[in-house]
């Protein structure tokens, strides 16, 4: 019993050790941070002291304006591009398990190969198609993609073909798995391609689409490579147009750590309280 035991934490302690380093100690460091700030004292020959603040540094973003736009930017994101993105991922997952699409490991691939390509990358072809004068879509949409009002279409845009691939392969592993029997039955009933599709298919696969769909929301809300690479394209896009982009612009350039330490906090409750709130939704439905 003694090694069983001692082989039960011999093979734990690797994780630990892993989880320790790489999530724990970084988190607890980033709340450490965030209740000090830098200040100069005297003439500031002697450089900038380390204070601590306590709270001062959260009340100083909760009650910036820039911070508040930011989250609204990020809210209004995700109430277009997460429904989106999850509803075609599912339409076209549906799609490749039924009988009507012949190839469907090709056009799997097809689907996938955008999430392969490097986010920075996919932002930079989009953003020259984007460009008046240079891609082809700013003479074909009626509005300005790189605008104020059209920013945020080109952004959704960009992230749902970035990731509705890696979506699809979700959901149609899921519909794989989906039981011969329930699906034989349904057709012997008379239940034709669409109907077994909404009322066996979808109910059945509908866990995964929930854990697809915390991921999706947590993506949202750190919502950073996109619009910073479009920042060189457009004057639409701020330095705190988005919670990240808020961190970033806090750390790096005007190197308040203390600041940037303090939005990560929050940034991180926020996702961690709708990733909880969306995973008890899943369960309520399941009781």
């Amino acid at each position: 019993m003694r090694r069983r035991r001692g082989a039960g934490f011999t093979l734990v302690l690797p994780f630990t050790v892993l989880l320790v380093l790489t999530v724990l100690v970084p988190v607890l460091y980033t709340v450490y941070l965030s209740l000090f700030t830098d200040r100069l004292s005297g003439l500031g020959f002697d450089g900038p002291r380390q204070l601590f603040v306590g709270l001062g540094n959260y009340l100083s973003v909760l009650v910036d304006r820039a911070f508040g736009q930011s989250v609204l930017t990020v809210a209004l994101y995700a109430l277009v591009q997460v429904p989106v993105m999850l509803v075609l991922a599912m339409v076209l997952a549906l799609l490749l398990d039924s009988a009507v699409v012949r190839l469907r490991q090709v056009w799997t691939l097809a689907l996938f190969l955008p999430y392969a390509v490097p986010v920075v990358i996919g932002g930079l072809i989009w953003a020259y198609l984007y460009s008046p004068g240079i891609g082809p879509l700013a003479s074909l949409l009626h509005f300005d993609p790189l605008s104020g009002r059209g920013i945020l279409p080109a952004v959704v845009n960009i992230a749902t073909w970035q990731w509705v691939g890696y979506n699809v392969v979700i959901f149609y592993t899921a519909l794989r798995a989906v039981p011969k029997e329930i699906l034989e039955a349904a057709r012997a009933d008379g239940a034709g391609p669409v109907r077994t599709a909404l009322t066996i298919k979808v109910p059945l696969v509908r866990p995964t689409a929930f854990v697809a769909l915390v991921f999706t929301v947590i993506g949202s809300l750190q919502l950073f490579t996109e619009p910073l690479v479009l920042r060189s394209f457009t004057g639409a896009v701020t330095s705190t147009w988005t919670p990240s982009l808020y961190v970033y612009e806090s750390a790096f350039i005007t190197n308040d750590y203390g600041r940037a330490a303090a939005a990560s906090v929050l940034l991180a409750v926020v996702s961690a309280v709708l990733s909880a709130l969306v995973m008890r939704l899943s369960t309520r439905r399941y009781r």
